[in-house]
């Protein structure tokens, strides 16, 4: 089964740098998917042209935002499960916002800046670091500041279609102590999705920090289907 990795709001590929060298060590076929982060609707099209274009069953894994991308790409049929890692597993109808303002703000609000346009950047300052992103290593937090992106308001406001997750399996894996995407928040969400749940430490940089307990538990959605 082909694994299709897709990165969060501000992300590249390199989300996935030190998750990657596990999965070929171990044989795994992979793809890494760099969406335009314009819209939620150009990113579902985006990663289901790559999904569709592996040429087998594929298993889907989203960071952060990329849940929400997965959510909907998980519908087409050369889909076979989801794995969502410290990520959005929204409901239809549902929007990223909409997910986060029902819950108390989580800390990383207060870094994030809001462009001309409506497009959104968290500031990553030392303070914010040291708060939101304490355990991601100093030579990473380099190569994230140099590849981070703006993210379109679209891809936070725009609503989701029926959720992948309710007709086929999902797995997620909680971040315990994540101060981007509250773990209250997804613990809910792994709940109502009825997915396989475990969680591991640190912060919501999870592929970058655990990268060997990612491929735990990719291999274990692996093993099942």
């Amino acid at each position: 089964m082909h694994i299709v990795l897709v990165h969060g709001a501000g992300g590249t590929p390199t989300t996935w740098s030190e998750v990657t060298p596990l999965l070929a060590a171990a044989g795994h076929p992979h793809t890494l998917v760099t969406n335009p982060m314009t819209s939620l609707e150009d990113d579902v099209a985006h990663t289901r042209a790559v999904a569709e274009g592996v040429g087998g069953p594929v298993l889907l894994v989203g960071h952060s935002y990329g849940g929400a991308v997965i959510t909907n790409v998980g519908r087409s049929d050369v889909v076979k499960g989801l794995v969502y890692v410290a990520a959005f597993a929204p409901d239809e109808g549902e929007t990223v916002n909409g997910i986060v303002e029902r819950y108390p703000p989580a800390e990383v609000s207060k870094f994030m800046r809001r462009g001309p346009n409506g497009e959104w950047k968290s500031e990553h300052t030392d303070e914010y670091w040291a708060e939101i992103g304490w355990d991601v290593p100093v030579e990473q937090r380099v190569i994230w500041d140099t590849e981070s992106r703006q993210s379109d308001n679209r891809i936070f406001t725009q609503p989701t279609g029926e959720p992948a997750w309710r007709t086929k399996p999902a797995w997620y894996l909680v971040a315990a102590e994540d101060r981007t995407l509250s773990t209250v928040v997804q613990r809910d969400m792994a709940a109502r999705a009825n997915a396989i749940t475990e969680e591991v430490p640190g912060s919501h940089f999870t592929p970058r920090v655990r990268p060997a307990e990612v491929v735990a538990f990719i291999e274990k959605a692996l093993a099942a289907l």
